[in-house]
């Protein structure tokens, strides 16, 4: 096993790996950047490392600095989480050269996956179904034709893009330059490339993922599938496990399917495979993800396994801990992402303060963060702050669930996505799950806000009740002076708390 593994990423998703690393009895190191000096992800590591500056391009993708870092503290692993260079096939390769193990799939599977056109290729040569798509294109005359020829309504996609960037819908003819430009621009500025394809637009289409893992002796599993058809612009917003369309035979089709992708493309550690299912229930690769997912936490919660755990283990060499016949699943789970954005206007990001916090729990209940009371969310990085992970013994309970955790749940100073997931979580088409990616088009009107919760009322009065005694000197009491019974309202009295 590895003697110091170095997370190269910040936020909930590095206190994560934090965590199974401290299981595993290994040294962590963290790194940052300059505006990152009192994120919450340092205190969770062993030793920290300041990278750069507070833009990514100085800091978190910079693959230099932290493989320089890396070699200089003694990490023989890197752990990348999601996001950044998760995906990056020039970063894993300079660990290799270097000696330092990418805690991941090689560099060669990266760079085969993350180029869609050739992942859709290789997964055609495997007679593996795909959706209808172009090569590359390069001009406004090859995009029409790819789209006359393929049938719209059409999506332009960047070749190098994911996590839903460098994505536009174009549904005719005349919309197509306005979004061919859109997205050169995005996948220019997210991921240094300008090649784009055109893929058919499903409409009404599920989002359904398999989880894979795979080890270096040719060992291959999938750990079930997870429902991501909650989504605006391309994004996930709610994910969960099991599907409520999915049964034995889907499930063991599907996952018979994402093995043999994972083996076309030499994979190992783990990743997802992503499809999407129309109205036959007939499924279609979409593309496979080399990396640990934002929505894995749903699938540990029903089958029992640390995926983050196995992909350090299966990374130092071991061969998986787990059979197919293994994996389980266990009642149902549902994970709601809490993003810095305003759902009531246009999901606008939200950076500031946040003045106030009150978390939630309870049984069930899984919380993974990378904020406190009075840390800044700022605007150079993405808007995910928090999950939220129910798991009940059947859907409809960690539905309720969720629901009461995300009540609980206060975040003042910044506008959240949590006031959206409460209005997902009783809407009747979500508690019947009738669902598909444009779910909050079609169901959701987030022109006006909700009414503010009670709790709101408790935290401005929890608020104000803590300034007035700052303001005011009162002396708290300590425990050694406070008797129980009537003596102790006596003394609370006297003291001005009542």
């Amino acid at each position: 096993m590895f003697k110091k593994v170095l997370v190269a990423n910040r936020g909930e998703i590095a206190i994560r790996i934090f965590r199974a690393c401290k299981e595993l009895e290994i040294n962590t190191a963290a790194v940052y950047s300059d505006v990152d000096r009192v994120s919450l992800h340092l205190r969770y590591a062993d030793e920290a490392h300041c990278i750069g500056g507070s833009p990514a391009s100085e800091s978190y993708l910079n693959i230099e600095k932290i493989v320089t870092t890396a070699k200089k503290i003694g990490a023989d692993a890197i752990h990348p989480g999601y996001g950044f260079l998760a995906e990056n096939p020039d970063f894993v390769k300079r660990c290799e050269e270097e000696g330092i193990v990418f805690i991941g799939p090689s560099s060669e599977a990266v760079r085969a996956m993350g180029i869609k056109t050739t992942a859709r290729r290789t997964m055609m040569s495997a007679g593996i179904p795909v959706i209808p798509a172009s090569d590359e294109i390069n001009t406004l005359d090859e995009a029409l034709a790819a789209a006359g020829k393929i049938g719209y309504p059409v999506i332009i996609k960047a070749v190098a893009g994911g996590g839903g960037k460098g994505m536009r819908m174009v549904r005719v003819p005349e919309e197509m330059e306005g979004a061919l430009r859109a997205v050169s621009s995005e996948s220019e500025s997210s991921f240094g490339s300008l090649s784009l394809y055109i893929e058919k637009y499903m409409d009404k289409a599920r989002h359904i993922e398999i989880q894979i893992m795979g080890d270096k002796k040719g060992n291959i599993i999938h750990l079930n599938e997870r429902e991501c058809s909650v989504q605006r612009r391309y994004q996930k917003l709610i994910e969960e496990s099991p599907s409520v369309i999915v049964d034995d035979r889907m499930r063991r089709e599907m996952g018979e399917v994402a093995i043999k992708a994972a083996r076309v493309a030499g994979y190992h550690n783990a990743g997802s495979v992503e499809f999407l299912v129309d109205k036959n229930r007939d499924f279609y690769f979409l593309e496979m993800n080399t990396r640990l997912q934002v929505e894995h936490a749903v699938t540990e919660m029903i089958t029992g396994i640390d995926i983050v755990q196995e992909m350090i283990s299966v990374a130092a060499g071991n061969s998986l801990n787990y059979s197919q016949e293994d994996v389980r699943i266990n009642g149902a789970a549902i994970e709601c992402r809490i993003y810095a954005e305003d759902p009531y206007n246009d999901f606008l990001p939200s950076p500031g303060v946040i003045t106030f916090l009150r978390t939630s729990g309870g049984f069930g209940i899984r919380r993974d963060s990378g904020i406190y009371q009075g840390v800044e969310v700022t605007i150079f990085y993405d808007p995910l702050i928090a999950k939220i992970i129910s798991w009940g013994r059947d859907r409809d309970e960690a539905r309720i669930r969720m629901y009461r955790a995300l009540k609980e749940y206060t975040i003042r100073g910044i506008k959240t996505t949590i006031p959206f997931h409460q209005r997902v979580m009783h809407h009747p088409d979500f508690v019947a799950g009738n669902l598909d990616i444009n779910f909050i088009d079609r169901k959701l009107s987030l022109n006006k806000a909700p009414t503010e919760s009670p709790l709101r009322d408790i935290a401005l009065i929890s608020s104000a009740i803590a300034a007035h005694l700052k303001k005011s000197k009162v002396r708290p009491i300590s425990p050694e002076r406070v008797s129980t019974g009537s003596n102790m309202w006596r003394m609370a009295g006297r003291r001005g708390y009542l």
